[in-house]
């Protein structure tokens, strides 16, 4: 298997295109670091996007929905755009029009294909161990209705492309004299203190994976 994604002419970057990467390493870095996407797809010849949750395993990316949803639906068997952007820092330049955001993308190209009913259970178990190691030991079991609710959906990690920005304002020459005060705003999501249900039963503490997954969130 080669180290980068396949290029064509809908994965390649033409604006920026020293920002852009292939490599696989990257890629798999900043799937891994967000959870959150956008699946886009056609569906009765009109454009739409759907935010979801996505994860991998190894060289494919899996989403999920409901069976019920319409975007489930247009999804199967049909081609997808799907993409994850981390914002890093909000760029402030000397001038309007060199403004931009330092900022982690991946955007992949590929055939959405439904996992099979008898693969779903552990897939997700997949999906929530690899947030939170640990939550599927105390959780009870997955139930068939739930199961028969959800459809996971997934394609191959193949075609797609990284776009990575980092570093202080590009501005013009003659704009670094000007009395403008520039530089990068860092950005970042923060996880805080755990707010327990009213309903836990009394004498529940955050077991110990919610309480390490904070401290990751806070490091």
């Amino acid at each position: 298997m080669s180290n980068d994604l396949t290029q064509t002419d809908r994965s390649r970057l033409r604006r920026f295109h020293e920002l852009g990467a292939h490599d696989r390493a990257t890629i798999h870095a900043i799937l891994d670091a967000e959870p959150n996407c956008t699946v886009a797809y056609v569906m009765d010849g009109a454009p739409y996007l759907t935010p979801t949750l996505q994860w991998r395993v190894g060289e494919r990316i899996y989403w999920h929905g409901s069976s019920a949803s319409r975007a489930i639906k247009a999804g199967k068997g049909h081609r997808v755009c799907l993409n994850v952007t981390i914002v890093d820092g909000w760029v402030m330049a000397r001038s309007g029009f060199n403004h931009s955001v330092n900022a982690r993308s991946v955007t992949l190209f590929g055939m959405a294909e439904v996992v099979p009913e008898d693969q779903k259970a552990a897939h997700l178990t997949a999906f929530i161990e690899g947030m939170w190691p640990g939550r599927t030991s105390v959780l009870r079991p997955i139930q068939p209705q739930e199961l028969k609710a959800t459809t996971l959906l997934s394609m191959p990690i193949a075609e797609g492309s990284a776009k990575v920005r980092q570093g202080p304002p590009q501005d013009e020459p003659e704009d670094y004299a000007l009395p403008i005060w520039a530089g990068v705003i860092p950005t970042a999501r923060s996880v805080e203190t755990p707010i327990p249900d009213a309903r836990n039963l009394g004498g529940l503490e955050p077991p110990e994976h919610i309480t390490a997954f904070c401290a990751r969130g806070r490091s």
